[in-house]
């Protein structure tokens, strides 16, 4: 089992008990981040959160000096949201309220239907289950998303026990 690298363990020690406080809607980490909590061989570069929009206008006025103005995420044309980038200690960390992805149907809501709770140094972190980090993976259809969905389907295969940490 894959030991979680100490800038995702500060980010999340420095954030997520602010979540758990502060949104009101349910939240989720999603992308490497959660691949790699589950027990993937992905290095993070950044802790990705999925909330609704008003938690994300709610993280924007609670967090007013973590926030990287300049930063601005790729993919417009296929992912929209309330999106925000902040300075964490670790890595930074991006909320995307409302997140949407543009497809053959136009553009629909990117959801999580089944969360599961991992506990990293005390604090319980909400990720999608593994058939859902899949699932919304492969929506994202992006190699490094394809790829992603690749290793977590193997450690299914392999039998991997959902992580804990």
């Amino acid at each position: 089992m894959m030991q979680l690298s100490s800038a995702l363990r500060d980010v999340i020690a420095a954030s997520v008990p602010q979540l758990h406080a502060h949104c009101r809607d349910a939240w989720a980490v999603i992308g490497s981040a959660a691949a790699a909590l589950l027990g993937a061989d992905v290095q993070a570069a950044d802790l990705d959160l999925l909330t609704s929009v008003a938690d994300a206008q709610r993280l924007i006025e609670l967090w007013p000096s973590r926030l990287d103005t300049a930063y601005i995420p790729a993919g417009a044309d296929r992912f929209r949201s309330r999106f925000a980038r902040f300075h964490f200690p670790g890595m930074p960390l991006e909320v995307m309220g409302g997140l949407e992805l543009h497809g053959s149907d136009g553009w629909q809501a990117v959801r999580v239907n089944h969360v599961m709770h991992v506990n990293v140094a005390g604090i319980d972190v909400p990720i999608p289950v593994r058939d859902e980090q899949i699932r919304i993976l492969e929506s994202f259809g992006r190699a490094k998303d394809l790829a992603r969905a690749d290793m977590l389907r193997a450690l299914q295969q392999h039998g991997a026990p959902d992580r804990s940490s």
